[in-house]
Formats: C-alpha cells, structure tokens, sequence
C-alpha cells in the first residue's frame, strides 16, 4: 500500500507551445487523472483486504474471541513442553499428587503432638544427643558461632563495606518472624532438646515459626554469592544444612520452620534489592529536581 502511495511521477515541463490546450510534454492530463484513480482504487482494495482479514481472525482480535490458544495445541506442542519443560511438568504431577493425599490422609488429632517427618528422618540423631548431653552442647555451642558468624558478616556487610542490602534483608526478616512467630504460637515438640549455650543462650523462649538460624545463613550466601565468593558461600551452605538437622534432631523446629527459613531468606533479600533500586530512582528524582529548580532560579 506504501508502494503505491509513494509512487514517483517524474516532473512536468510546460512546453510554449500546447497543443489544443490538453497536453504538455507528451503527456495528458486525462491520463494523469486516471493514473490518480487506478492509485484511489489499489489503496481502497488493499484496505478492504485488509479488514477482511481482520474480522476473519487474521490475527487480529477476532481470532482472539474465535479460537482459544488450546485448540491450536498437536501433540508436538505436548512433547516439545515434556522435553523442555519438564521442572514445571513435574510441579503439575506434583499438584495432582498432594491433591490426593490431601483429601484421603488421616488427620493428627487436637490431643496428639503434630506429626513432622523431619522428626522421623532424624529419629537415630535424636536417640544419640538424647543419651549424650555433652556433644548435645558442643553442637548446640558450635551452632551458636555460626549464627555469630552470620551476624558478624552481615553487620560488616554495611558497617565496613558500605553496602546495606544483607543487614536491610536481616531487619525485614526478624521483624516479619516476630510478627508471625507471635501470631501462632506453636507447641513446643515434647522430644525437645535444650542447651544452655544454644542461641538465643540461657534456654530463653523463641519462636519456633520461622527460623531465624536458616533464613539469616541464607541471607549471607546470597550476599556472598552476589559478590563472587563462592567458596565462603558454599562453606555457609553447608553449614546451613548442618544445623538443619541437628535443628530437627533436637527438636528445635518443625521442618516447616526450616523450609519456611529458606524461603524467607530468599524473599527478604530480594525485597531489600527492590528497596534499594526503590531508593536509587528516587534518590536521582529528587537530585534532578533540585538540578532544575536552581536552573531556574540562575
């Protein structure tokens, strides 16, 4: 349709010389206007096609309205997503499965404990620090240096390197925790193994939803991971799964406390790299600003 829009008509010289008043240089003006027509009438068929083809469902709208997407589905659109898609597969299965269990498992009843299959996992590790009070508290000890470690590294993270994202992660957590923690007081397993030299140290009350030890060791891998030390992150990595069973075997959390643990680490630092963006934008709005009201006031 631009083609015959833009078509080039090459410029008329006027002769001295017309003859009968109708034609200049060879060339009429009768066929000048129906070279114009024939052009009025290409673009007025390439428009009704045009539109044709839109309420036709050429892609348009109306295809939208007249066919859903699943009805152009084959079955090598089916096997392509089982080859290249199979994380989100294995989600979907996994819905259908605890869809099941969900509505046909027996329910724990008010007057028995909850029932945590981390606790089963770890039934062995609770019969040994049970019988053994003493490597109960060097571990209790040791994971009272990691949450040390944890918290030296994410203060330092601000205080030393200038760089709050990891101790604004660690504030959003604990404060979110202490919400939720308050909020549902879970029973204390009756299994429960306590330690004097256990974090928070005294055999003080804590919350058991979610736990701090796990989401703040991840909070500190990620930070370390964002900044290319990896062996350091790995190191925490471990370690960070080393105390989640010595958690479970003692009792300590739930394994939903755990999970919830990892979970929030992630969260709450991607909520303090928003925030942060967050303050960035704001910060070179509120500069320009000022840059254009002293300009001017100059």
């Amino acid at each position: 349709m631009s083609d015959a829009v833009t078509k080039t008509v090459a410029p008329l010289r006027r002769k001295s010389n017309p003859i009968n008043g109708k034609q200049t240089n060879g060339v009429t003006i009768d066929g000048i206007l129906d070279d114009h027509n024939r052009q009025i009438g290409s673009i007025n068929s390439q428009m009704e096609n045009i539109a044709k083809k839109t309420d036709d469902g050429g892609g348009g709208e109306g295809e939208w309205r007249s066919k859903a997407s699943f009805m152009t589905w084959t079955m090598h659109d089916i096997v392509y997503v089982a080859r290249h898609h199979w994380i989100p597969c294995l989600f979907a299965a996994g819905v259908l499965f605890f869809t099941v269990v969900e509505y046909t498992f027996q329910m724990t009843p008010a007057s028995s404990q909850p029932f945590d299959l981390g606790f089963v996992a770890t039934r062995s590790l609770h019969s040994i620090l049970a019988s053994s009070p003493n490597l109960n508290t060097v571990l209790a000890a040791l994971n009272t240096v990691l949450v040390g470690m944890q918290t030296t590294y994410i203060g330092c993270t601000w205080a030393v390197e200038g760089r709050p994202r990891a101790t604004i992660a660690a504030l959003f957590m604990f404060t979110c925790r202490g919400i939720l923690g308050y909020s549902t007081q879970l029973p204390r397993p009756q299994e429960f193994l306590g330690s004097g030299v256990d974090y928070p140290v005294g055999n003080v009350s804590f919350f058991l939803f979610y736990s701090g030890h796990v989401a703040g060791s991840m909070i500190a891998s990620l930070d370390m991971k964002r900044m290319q030390r990896f062996r350091l992150a790995m190191v925490f990595d471990i370690l960070n799964v080393l105390q989640s069973i010595r958690l479970l075997g003692t009792r300590g959390h739930y394994t939903i406390d755990i999970a919830v643990g990892v979970g929030a680490g992630i969260l709450f630092d991607s909520l303090a790299g928003k925030y942060e963006e967050m303050s960035k934008r704001h910060l070179r709005t509120t500069r320009c600003s000022l840059i254009s009201k002293d300009s001017l006031v100059t």
